[in-house]
C-alpha cells in the first residue's frame, strides 16, 4: 500500500476547492488504472483542508508518482470575484510507512453487507457480498472478493492502513519532517497544472 497527503497548506478557501478538484481527479484516475483509493479527508468551510490518501493495487506506485509534488490550479476566485491572484496550490507527498495507528477491534467496526455493484457483469448484483465498514472517522467499500468474508476482512485491513497514514501523517508533523507540508506549500515547479472551473489538466507555462 502507498500512503500520500495532499494539502492546501494554510492556504485560502480557493485552495481548499483546488484540494477538493484534485481528490475528485484522483478517484478517477484510480478507476481507470484499476487502484483502490482510500480516503480520510479534514474538511474546512469551502473544501477539504488536507486529506491522506491509502492506495493498494498493482499500479498505485503510477498513480501516487503521477500526483506527488506541487499542483497548480489556475483559476479566477470564485470566492473573491475582485481578486487578482488567479493560482492556487496544493502539495502532494508520500507518508512514511513506519506509524502503527489505533488498533482496530473488529468488534468496534460496522459492517453493512451491500450488493457488490461494479465491474464484473449483471451476475455480480445479485448476490450482497461487498461490505461497507466504518469505524470512527475513517469508512471503505470492499468488493475485490467474491466472498463476504474475505471482504470483511480486507475491509478491516484496509481500515487499520488508514489509520496507520493517519498515525504516520501526526508523527512527522511531531518530528518536523513534514512541518513545511501544512504551512509551506511550494508554489513552483508544478508536477501538474490545471485551468479554469472544468480543471482541466494543462502544460506549465
Amino acid at each position: 500500500m502507498t500512503c500520500l497527503l495532499i494539502s492546501s497548506g494554510n492556504g485560502p478557501g480557493e485552495c481548499q476547492q483546488a484540494t477538493g478538484h484534485v481528490l475528485a481527479r484522483m478517484k478517477e484516475e484510480a478507476v481507470d488504472l484499476g487502484v483502490t483509493l482510500d480516503l480520510v479527508c479534514r474538511g474546512g468551510r469551502n473544501g477539504p483542508v488536507s486529506a491522506v490518501a491509502v492506495l493498494s493495487g498493482a499500479r498505485a506506485d503510477d498513480l501516487a508518482a503521477r500526483w506527488t509534488g506541487s499542483l497548480l490550479w489556475r483559476c479566477p476566485s470564485a470566492l473573491r470575484p475582485r481578486h487578482k491572484r488567479k493560482t492556487w496550490f496544493v502539495q502532494v507527498f508520500r507518508l512514511p510507512d513506519a506509524a502503527r495507528g489505533a488498533a482496530i477491534d473488529p468488534r468496534a467496526v460496522e459492517m453493512v453487507a451491500i450488493r457488490a455493484g461494479g465491474p464484473g457483469g449483471q451476475h455480480q448484483n445479485k448476490t450482497s457480498s461487498a461490505i461497507r465498514a466504518r469505524w470512527g472517522e475513517y469508512a471503505v467499500v470492499v468488493r475485490a472478493e467474491r466472498s463476504q468474508h474475505q471482504n470483511r476482512r480486507l475491509a478491516l485491513a484496509r481500515l487499520q492502513a488508514l489509520a496507520d497514514a493517519d498515525a504516520a501523517e501526526a508523527q512527522a508533523t511531531r518530528d518536523g519532517q513534514a512541518h513545511w507540508l501544512h504551512h509551506q506549500v511550494q508554489r513552483g515547479d508544478p508536477v501538474r497544472v490545471f485551468d479554469g472551473p472544468g480543471f482541466v489538466e494543462r502544460g506549465p507555462r
